[in-house]
């Protein structure tokens, strides 16, 4: 039997958003409703995303194309979370970077400069100034002595008419070629769900994870002493739960149920799978 989840008790929700919010530029239904019960419910909410191609201004921007008005500071992206963790590690050491805005952006707020000559490390995010030769480039500077950071763990992305390679399809080539392993920064690391936490201000029991990933969602939401949500809008189906051990505490076809479970007073319905099916 899966579990039930009291959603007008907790004080905050942590969603992703690619397959949970939209795919692509699409938004997904329910998402407004959805968006629409945390404000009035006063919820607190983050949303946590693995994607290092985007700013907060600009997931804000582009939430506001598809209708929906989410203010910066309720954004929180890998390339944020990698920042931190290299602000912490090694403060004012140099990178070689490839990824896009959300990337650099965040590594030049944290005080960190851009060497392609000795640097002290090498940090990959999804973008499209991945080729063969920045790949070249990273693997020397690997060899060289450079230490190996991927933003996160997600192998791939929904998009419109299918799935895109991601970060940790990117670094691989990086990891073979070299030997050596990449540190990622990403979810499911619990260091970026302790940081989404405390941004809320909640502890770990107060709080739900939204996912659509049993790899880096709900792991992460799960190790973190959360209740978890799998919800089926974006790369999982029924079958993705037989692979793994651990199970969200319930499946539900997307975020519009949460709010349909909300006031309809229940801790579950009938959209939630019974995972033993």
């Amino acid at each position: 039997m899966y579990n039930t989840i009291d959603f007008n008790g907790k004080k905050g929700f942590i969603c992703d958003m690619d397959g949970v919010i939209y795919h692509g530029n699409n938004i997904l239904p329910g998402v407004a409703e959805f968006i629409k019960w945390l404000h009035d419910e006063k919820k607190e909410y983050l949303f946590l995303t693995n994607n290092s191609g985007y700013t907060p201004r600009e997931l804000n921007q582009k939430l506001a194309r598809m209708g929906l008005d989410v203010p910066e500071e309720h954004f929180y992206t890998s390339a944020l979370a990698t920042a931190a963790f290299l602000k912490e590690q090694a403060p004012g050491c140099s990178v070689f970077p490839i990824g896009e805005a959300g990337l650099l952006n965040a590594l030049y707020d944290a005080g960190i400069t851009m060497n392609d000559v000795n640097p002290d490390y090498v940090v990959v995010g999804e973008g499209r100034s991945y080729s063969l030769d920045t790949l070249t480039k990273a693997t020397n500077l690997v060899m060289a002595g450079a230490k190996l950071i991927g933003a996160n763990s997600d192998v791939s992305g929904p998009i419109e008419n299918g799935i895109a390679p991601a970060c940790r399809a990117l670094i691989a080539p990086i990891e073979m070629a070299t030997g050596t392993q990449a540190y990622f920064c990403g979810k499911p690391n619990p260091l970026m769900m302790r940081t989404g936490l405390r941004m809320l201000n909640c502890h770990s029991a107060e709080a739900v994870m939204v996912g659509d990933r049993m790899d880096t969602d709900v792991i992460s939401g799960m190790e973190s002493g959360m209740s978890t949500v799998l919800v089926l809008s974006g790369v999982s189906d029924r079958e993705t739960l037989k692979k793994y051990a651990y199970r969200p505490s319930m499946v539900l076809g997307g975020v519009g149920d949460i709010v349909k479970i909300a006031e309809s007073g229940k801790g579950k319905d009938d959209r939630s799978e019974d995972l033993n099916a």
